[in-house]
């Protein structure tokens, strides 16, 4: 069965790049381009991981991650930020709030696939 993954930022270009990555890495891809679509997407769809960015308009990645982790359906979706935020502060909050990783941009996507694939197994 084909992993899913729900890919959120506002950034086009790195939605494409993640989107084609994780597509030929044969996981089934859903594309949210804020907080607010990523969580009318998780109303119908359970992905095994989220990619997260935190700074989006509407709903940031934060409250975002406070969703999932207070949704019973989505207690076991793994959850991984995906941000610009790179000081030791915003990965401790990051942390604390439940994501289970945290990654900064800019990334290389090989390292991002090593480490969902390392979350999932």
């Amino acid at each position: 069965m084909k992993r899913k993954i729900l890919i959120v930022d506002d950034e086009p270009n790195i939605v494409m790049t993640l989107e084609y990555t994780f597509k030929k890495n044969d996981f089934e891809v859903f594309i949210a381009r804020d907080g607010s679509e990523a969580l009318q997407i998780l109303e119908n769809n359970v992905p095994d991981v989220v990619l997260l960015d935190i700074m989006m308009p509407n709903v940031d990645g934060y409250q975002t991650l406070n969703h999932i982790k207070s949704n019973a359906n989505l207690k076991d979706t793994k959850v991984v930020f995906l941000t610009a935020k790179n000081k030791a502060s915003d990965i401790e909050k990051g942390l604390k709030l439940g994501a289970d990783k945290y990654l900064t941009k800019p990334f290389s996507v090989k390292k991002i696939v090593s480490e969902i694939h390392e979350l999932l197994d």
